[in-house]
């Protein structure tokens, strides 16, 4: 039934790519894949096999390679992706040697691809099951490592009819999961070569936490001080969507003396006029004229800045490129990150690992660590505007509830990091 059911997704995926252009791009990828991995793949050399879904993964998964880059770098390593979202992102990343899509799982696509690269180990980050990949590589006494999977007993592998599937698991060498719970579900299958890590995440921000840039636009606008001579709080809307914005921009109409710097998800044309016309009434500036305005500050003669400050008559900045927001949450004292009114919340940590308390919407259940920003009490879950304006309002009237939420925030990132070093510790090479 699985390798029918892949014939018949591959089938669709084909009819699909001729009206969607990033269905496009995979079917092309995994189709070239085998191709690239015959005319780059060093016969003499021994890989190590990440393979990532998608962007989110592979950030998971990031800390692991450079780690062992660093470490053991008598081996190369091979990073595919199934999602063009990840691929088209990171298909230059120079932590691998070499980055294709993973082709489809057939059996006779996992046979083809498995004899071009032949890995000493591979490690599947989260969420990848791929079947047929899987025992083969198990028949080739291939080691194969879970690296920060989680598991819910609402997942296929727990249901009466996904017993079948459910052998795949046991194809594994080990698990290295998230929390207790996945350890004992997987316990109830029979899978018990399990160890308890955390989230390589965690790792992950603190690396691009360490790395981050500076910023003088947006330092421009944080540094210009309220009428009264006190510097302004400033508020980080990270990856928000139209309902985020509905909610938040109506809070901040309604509070001036706040500045906002507003990183929305998509950063079309539409949508950023949508947002600025919500926005009447304040004093709105996108990065990219803020970047021409501040270069033509500088002083012709010298290149260096002349005195004043050009974003004095601005109290929010709308970013409309991309790659700045995890470096932007440093200047906020309060950071919101959308998705919670859609599919799911995007990135908390990137927020929190700042010491930033975090808000955001309802759709956050199956994220382990939105659970516990909220039990510590460095997030915060609203429903709509007068649960928001609740938190907002407790934050200005009780700054020291702002100070112990930050600091929560602060320490739940820092607490649970390490899971990359338990894992390259434990894995024998």
């Amino acid at each position: 039934m699985y390798n029918l059911g892949i014939y018949l997704y591959l089938i669709g995926v084909a009819i699909a790519s001729l009206f969607n252009e990033k269905v496009r791009k995979m079917w092309r990828g995994e189709r070239n894949a085998i191709r690239v991995l015959k005319e780059k793949v060093d016969p003499e050399a021994q890989y190590i096999w990440f393979h990532a879904a998608s962007l989110g993964e592979f950030e998971q998964g990031r800390p692991l390679m450079e780690q062992l880059r660093r470490e053991h770098p008598e081996y190369k390593i091979l990073l595919t992706f199934f999602s063009p979202s990840g691929y088209e992102v990171r298909k230059n990343y120079e932590g691998a040697d070499i980055i294709c899509y993973l082709p489809l799982d057939t059996i006779t696509n996992a046979r083809r691809f498995l004899r071009a690269i032949r890995p000493v180990m591979a490690f599947f980050i989260k969420y990848e099951f791929w079947y047929n990949y899987l025992h083969i590589l198990k028949h080739r006494n291939v080691p194969v490592y879970s690296v920060s999977s989680i598991f819910r007993p609402d997942q296929i592998f727990f249901k009466w009819y996904g017993k079948q599937y459910a052998h795949v698991l046991k194809c594994f060498t080990r698990f290295y999961v998230q929390n207790q719970t996945s350890k004992d579900l997987l316990a109830t299958i029979g899978v018990t070569d399990v160890i308890i890590v955390g989230d390589t995440r965690f790792d992950r921000v603190l690396q691009i936490k360490e790395a981050a840039k500076q910023l003088p636009i947006v330092e421009s606008l944080c540094q210009q001080p309220k009428a009264n001579g006190q510097q302004p709080q400033i508020f980080v809307a990270g990856s928000s969507w139209q309902p985020d914005e509905d909610i938040f921009i109506k809070y901040f109409n309604e509070h001036p003396d706040w500045k906002m710097i507003i990183a929305p998800h998509v950063i079309g044309e539409d949508h950023l006029k949508q947002i600025e016309k919500l926005l009447e009434g304040r004093k709105v500036i996108r990065y990219t004229e803020a970047e021409k305005s501040l270069t033509s500050h500088l002083s012709k003669a010298t290149g260096r800045r002349v005195s004043g400050n050009p974003l004095t008559s601005y109290d929010v900045l709308i970013i409309d490129c991309f790659g700045l927001l995890s470096s932007i949450y440093h200047y906020a004292d309060v950071c919101y990150v959308g998705g919670g009114f859609g599919v799911s919340i995007h990135n908390t940590l990137e927020a929190a690992v700042w010491g930033k308390p975090v808000i955001f919407g309802p759709e956050n259940k199956k994220f382990q660590e939105a659970q516990g920003l909220k039990e510590c009490g460095g997030g915060f879950e609203i429903h709509d505007y007068e649960e928001f304006s609740a938190v907002m309002n407790r934050f200005e009237k009780e700054p020291d509830s702002l100070t112990q939420a930050s600091q929560a925030a602060g320490d739940f990132v820092k607490q649970r990091a390490g899971a990359t070093q338990m894992v390259l510790s434990d894995v024998q090479f």
